[in-house]
């Protein structure tokens, strides 16, 4: 195993002072540093303590004396800074000895790379669909054609869910316990560089496995709650309209055939049409126009098998009812004015909740539980969480540029609270898009967010597989996409062939949730015409089939942290396995490889060293590069010859 002791003893420190500057638009970040000063410590001589070392270091400038301390905690390393009082720094840059060779995960979620090395990554939650930078992406497409293959700088993504954790191929995690803005720098071959504006404490721990080192990362950052039972017999349909709508297009797929667990329909608290499409009234109310007798709706479809599924945010609609309760109480985060700060979403301005005020929090968690719960709803998108300006004023006074990071923690938290506190958690759950140190431990479900309805390789279809494994790789075992994606402007629109693209490959995954996506009139429908209602029989049958070993991988996340989709590397020891960002393994005996160029009918498949049958064909495989037929229907999915699951899986 990796000497993570030892790594960690070989750190060098310095320390500095500069300045940040933020600037938010529709919850992208633009950022700027200066630093002013920075100091590289000279190490002195380390003094043994009975459970590891402190390693003392001198400032060659002001004298001052500062020493990490390296302690065992069992198989886990601990370190944590001793700094003199009022030093006044605000910059550490903690740098780690590397091997050249190896590969590095987490961080969070990465849409377009999975190995991080030669990398610098931004530990700051944000709204990965920059919609400045969307907008330069279409207006190229309009004038040079579609480059789906195109991938930006690694430096212009932002991130849905950042988080200061990383794995090696060596088999170790480094975590830091800080919570604001951090950098880890991992592009020079032969060192790692954390940058933090707060003194640094890390954990680290090795193992001789991932399963193991999984098992261990999340015994430090919590496991993800169960999923229910229902969740893994069928698909989830997206519907908005109204109860006649929703109750037409579900008769549609039942009659179809279509094993259906539920119905997702976002606008059951009303709609709004802006300029970027039909988009939800923030108004967390049974809006009984649209939906009427929706209550008694969903009794009777829950009496056959099918659930009804919500929508929720942080913020609120200005011209509706809850944001004028909230303002009267000064429930809103504030402005350096003391009024209600309005941040801009998408075409609209709306209010925040502060939930560091707690007669805000509990008021906002008993709207969940009364008006989602109550309702009857078997579950809800507890959407964005990344908004927090940091010229924000709050409640608690804090520095909000040092809560940013984890206000989606807190936003799950308060999810999960009001689900355990009514008592459903058997029933009921959540699914959520941001994320930080602390959402796994309440999230039992996260998605990949708003990816367009595309091919593209950093936004569309291919960008979920690598932001699922890096997912993976951070302690999150238990990740979807919507089927179908949801950004869809200008010319962007969802084809049929996306949609059956993308709904035969997410059968193969925690969840199978549809999206209608943001404009829906302009995007293909799971329902839009026989071959879509044939192909949504054979895909949720297959699902349904599935249930036993989802069940089954389901239960061992929950219990251990392993994650369900897992990247080849993950059980290969083998140098192409490393690197592979359009593969997955679905456990530890499906190997899914998805189609993902638009027009394919056939993919170049990397098969570790096994022997694979292919579910469909019944084909036999050993390791290799192989070029396989994939006409749609046929996705490339390989069960594992030697798996117990074998009789199971093998005619699904």
């Amino acid at each position: 195993m990796a000497d993570v002791f030892g790594m960690l003893r070989d750190a060098v420190l310095a320390v500095g002072n500069g300045e940040d500057r933020f600037t938010m638009k529709r919850g992208s970040f633009s950022y700027r540093e200066t630093v002013r000063s920075r100091t590289a410590l000279v190490r002195g001589e380390d003094e043994s303590l009975s459970d590891g070392v402190r390693m003392k270091f001198r400032d060659p400038e002001s004298e001052a004396s500062v020493s990490l301390l390296l302690r065992r905690e069992g198989e886990r390393v601990r370190l944590t800074a001793e700094l003199p009082e009022g030093h006044g720094w605000d910059r550490f840059w903690l740098t780690l000895p590397a091997d050249p060779e190896e590969h590095i995960y987490g961080c969070g979620e990465e849409y377009s790379v999975l190995d991080l090395k030669g990398e610098a990554v931004r530990i700051w939650v944000a709204e990965h669909q920059n919609s400045d930078r969307i907008g330069r992406k279409l207006i190229r497409e309009k004038l040079l054609g579609k480059r789906p293959e195109r991938i930006l700088r690694f430096s212009r993504y932002e991130s849905y869910y950042a988080q200061p954790t990383f794995v090696s191929s060596r088999r170790f995690y480094v975590h830091a316990e800080v919570s604001t803005y951090a950098v880890f720098d991992f592009r020079r071959p032969e060192s790692t560089t954390l940058c933090f504006r707060e003194p640094p404490a890390l954990y680290a721990e090795s193992a001789e496995d991932f399963p193991t080192l999984s098992e261990r990362l999340t015994a430090l950052l919590g496991r993800q709650p169960p999923m229910p039972d229902w969740t893994f017999d069928g698909a989830i349909l997206a519907v908005q309209g109204g109860t006649a709508e929703a109750e037409r297009k579900l008769a549609a797929a039942l009659e179809a055939g279509a094993k259906v667990c539920g119905v997702w329909s976002q606008d059951w608290c009303g709609c709004r049409r802006t300029g970027f499409g039909y988009q939800v009234m923030w108004n967390w109310v049974w809006d009984r126009e649209l939906y009427p007798e929706l209550d008694e709706r969903i009794r009777a479809w829950r009496e056959r098998g099918v659930r009804f599924l919500g929508y929720i945010n942080p913020f609120l609609a200005l011209e509706k009812e809850l944001y004028a309760y909230a303002a009267e109480r000064g429930y809103c985060v504030k402005d350096r004015e003391g009024k209600d700060y309005l941040v801009t979403i998408t075409t609209f301005p709306a209010a925040m909740i502060d939930f560091t005020n707690p007669e805000a929090y509990a008021w906002y968690k008993d709207i969940i539980k009364n008006n989602l719960i109550g309702l009857g709803l078997g579950g809800w998108m507890a959407d964005f969480g990344e908004y927090l300006p940091v010229d924000a004023v709050l409640y608690s006074g804090e520095d909000p540029a040092a809560v940013h990071n984890r206000w989606p923690a807190i936003w799950a938290r308060m999810n999960r609270e009001a689900i355990e506190e009514c008592g459903v958690q058997d029933e009921v759950f959540f699914f959520t898009r941001a994320g930080f140190t602390g959402t796994a431990a309440a999230s039992p479900m996260m998605w990949t967010g708003d990816q367009h309805v595309d091919w593209s390789a950093d936004d569309g279809l291919p960008s979920v597989i690598p932001a699922t494994l890096s997912l993976a790789m951070s302690g999150l075992a238990v990740t979807h996409s919507d089927v179908g994606g949801y950004t869809t402007v200008m010319h962007m629109r969802r084809t049929k062939e996306l949609l059956l693209r993308w709904e035969e490959m997410n059968v193969f995954s925690p969840l199978m949730r549809f999206h209608e996506g943001n404009q829906p009139d302009n995007n293909v429908q799971f329902d839009g015409d026989g071959e879509l209602l044939a192909q949504l029989k054979r895909t949720t049958l297959r699902r349904a089939a599935l249930g036993p070993y989802l069940r089954a991988l389901a239960a061992e996340a929950a219990e251990r942290g392993i994650p369900v989709m897992r990247p080849l590397f993950y059980h290969y020891d083998e140098i192409p396995a490393y690197t592979e960002k359009t593969e997955y393994l679905l456990g530890r005996d499906l190997l899914v490889a998805p189609v993902l160029k638009e027009g394919a009918v056939s993919r170049a498949v990397y098969l570790p060293e096994d022997t694979w049958v292919r579910l469909g064909t019944g084909d036999i495989y050993g390791g290799g590069v192989f070029t396989v037929d994939a006409p749609v229907g046929q996705p490339p999915v390989f069960l594992r010859r030697d798996s117990e699951w074998f009789e199971t899986l093998i005619d699904i």
